[in-house]
């Protein structure tokens, strides 16, 4: 996925001429969230989307202005045209779209954005957008533990709550007497979270390649050479090659990691879920028949190695049940499942054996 934060440090130091697009604040339905960014430079090349369609396109040409005028603007969009062949937006909902032509000025909070989720830590970059006479935005970051009274406005109570709830956040102010209003928005900056995969075979590979695109930080482990060969996997991935319960047991298991057990065999995946069952994991799947499975239960708990509601935290078989029969499509089903327990929560998603 797109950094970009660093794809913006990249291009700023290179000297070359752009817009930062934000969206500041959504109404009802529309293609993206608060809080999406997107470059476009002075000729309309794009990094990252706000939504595509007709948003994307009067994102681009708003910004093509601004970079010529050098001005920052706050773009109002309503997508709430009538039906008809020729209508415009109708996905129903609003949304403002903040076009800033001098992200030089914010260099450095995008720099330490983008290094932050590099090296897993968590942070709020704050922008702020002023309004009345000539439009005025700034960026500020701020580390976790750095968050206080000095934020300013929303104040550091609700820069923490946003941070808390992973979820980017507008506020609003005034127009005070001048004529001012002031619009704040809280993007919390959060690191990807980790797809730990115990199994280098065919949908272990298969998957790593998917979940990689879909912003996880993947790390592969296998006990046997050939499966941990780094040319198997997408660039950014991690392997890890020696006993897989062992190199699952000493993995930094925290809860933002998703396990993902399809080892070569059942004693591997027993011994692959024993070592994880009792941490505090986001997702914990294993592949498998549902006799593998109900027998792999039967033994942890009758020897005592977890209880009837540890087990109920995992997911097996693993995978939504989309009818899968080839490799891509099993790994289709795993990858579709962990964005569900990403976005939607895992006491959302059915447990098919109990």
């Amino acid at each position: 996925m797109l950094d970009v934060y660093g794809k913006a440090v990249e291009l700023i130091d290179s000297g070359r001429c752009f817009a930062m697009a934000v969206i500041l604040d959504t109404d009802g339905s529309t293609p993206q969230e608060t809080g999406v960014r997107a470059i476009i430079d002075d000729a309309g090349q794009t990094w990252g989307t706000l939504g595509g369609g007709i948003v994307e396109a009067e994102a681009q040409r708003h910004a093509v202005e601004a970079c010529r005028a050098q001005r920052a603007t706050v773009l109002d969009l309503e997508l709430k045209h009538a039906y008809s062949r020729e209508a415009s937006a109708i996905c129903g909902g609003r949304l403002r779209i903040l076009i800033d032509p001098a992200p030089a000025k914010d260099r450095e909070c995008y720099a330490r954005a983008s290094e932050a989720r590099r090296h897993r830590k968590r942070g709020v970059l704050l922008t702020t957008v002023r309004e009345g006479g000539q439009l005025q935005a700034a960026v500020h970051w701020f580390f976790e533990n750095a968050i206080s009274d000095a934020v300013g406005f929303p104040g550091a109570e609700e820069v923490r709550a946003c941070l808390a709830r992973e979820t980017s956040q507008v506020f609003m102010a005034g127009p005070d007497e001048s004529g001012t209003a002031v619009t704040a928005l809280v993007e919390p900056v959060i690191p990807n979270p980790v797809l730990l995969i115990a199994g280098g075979g065919h949908i272990g590979q298969a998957l790593a390649r998917m979940a990689s695109t879909l912003g996880f930080d993947v790390t592969v482990i296998d006990d046997r050479p050939e499966f941990t060969n780094l040319e198997l996997f997408p660039l950014e991935a991690i392997t890890r090659c020696g006993d897989i319960a062992r190199e699952v047991a000493v993995f930094p298991i925290a809860s933002d990691v998703y396990i993902v057990i399809v080892t070569r065999g059942h004693k591997q995946d027993a011994e692959a879920l024993e070592a994880c069952i009792h941490t505090p994991a986001a997702y914990i799947g294993m592949i498998g028949s549902r006799r593998k499975i109900a027998m792999i239960r039967e033994n942890f708990i009758e020897s005592g190695l977890a209880t009837e509601a540890e087990l109920g935290r995992i997911f097996a078989p693993i995978g939504l049940d989309i009818g899968a029969v080839t490799v891509p499509e099993i790994a289709a089903s795993i990858a579709a499942e962990l964005v569900a327990a990403r976005r939607k929560g895992v006491a959302q998603l059915p447990r098919r054996v109990t």
